[in-house]
Formats: C-alpha cells, sequence, structure tokens
C-alpha cells in the first residue's frame, strides 16, 4: 500500500504549519513505499541546497523504515553501517527523515525536511507524521 496524494498533501499542510510556527522555511518532500517522490513543497526563502536533502531524507527514511538520525547514529565510525551514505545515489543520515506507516504499521512512505536545525528540521517532519495520525 502507497501513501495517497491527499494524505500526503495533509502531512505537508500539517508540516508547513509547524514551519511557520517556529519561525522558518523548509522544504519537504514526501515519498511513496518504493521512495518515489510523490509531493514536494518549498516554502518562500528555504534554502535551495536544502531541496535535494528533503528527498534524500524522505528516501531514506523509507529505503530502511528508520528516523534518519536513528541511522545516522548507526553510520558513525566504527558502526554497522559506517559508511551506508554512499549507497543508494547517496542517502541522509541526520534527522528530518522519518517514516510514514499505516495502522498496521507497513510503511507506506515517509516525509523529509530540509532548511533548518536538524532539531527543527525533525520537529517539522513529526508534525507532519503525526497529522494523519498514522505514524509509529
Amino acid at each position: 500500500m502507497n501513501i495517497t496524494l491527499k494524505q500526503a498533501e495533509e502531512i505537508i499542510a500539517a508540516a508547513k504549519e509547524k514551519a511557520i510556527a517556529i519561525e522558518t522555511q523548509m522544504n519537504i518532500a514526501i515519498v511513496d513505499a518504493g521512495a518515489n517522490l510523490i509531493a514536494f513543497v518549498r516554502m518562500d526563502q528555504a534554502w535551495l541546497g536544502s531541496i535535494d536533502i528533503s528527498i534524500k531524507k524522505a528516501k531514506t527514511a523509507c529505503l530502511f523504515g528508520k528516523n534518519t538520525g536513528v541511522i545516522g547514529e548507526l553510520s558513525q565510525p566504527g558502526g554497522p553501517l559506517y559508511n551506508i551514505e554512499h549507497s543508494n545515489d547517496g542517502l541522509i543520515t541526520f534527522p528530518g527523515g522519518l517514516p510514514v506507516k499505516n495502522s498496521s504499521g507497513d510503511i507506506i512512505g515517509a516525509i523529509g525536511v530540509s532548511g533548518s536545525s536538524v532539531e527543527n528540521d525533525h520537529a517539522v517532519a513529526e508534525a507532519g507524521t503525526t497529522a494523519l495520525n498514522i505514524y509509529a
């Protein structure tokens, strides 16, 4: 099962609302269960360099079914996933990417957010997924 465009738009709307609340501009990407881009928004004045980062965060979260921050912890020197960021045409292994799951716990897509501190990126991504009440 894949995330629908309607769900992706709801996630983006909630993420944008959070970004506005914390006074930052974000790039927000949503991918389906196959890590294919389904929706994207670049808020006014969001960093151009963060477009690619947001998409790669979403893909990373989807492909590995984990928060990108967790993957980052595992990919440190000496860690079991060291250098994983060089696979799959480049991954992003710091916070801001989260898988989106349905009520059965199946991954139906992911969100990737970039444009501020990693703490803000994660908070905005989490706000987006929480909007559907299906993030697990």
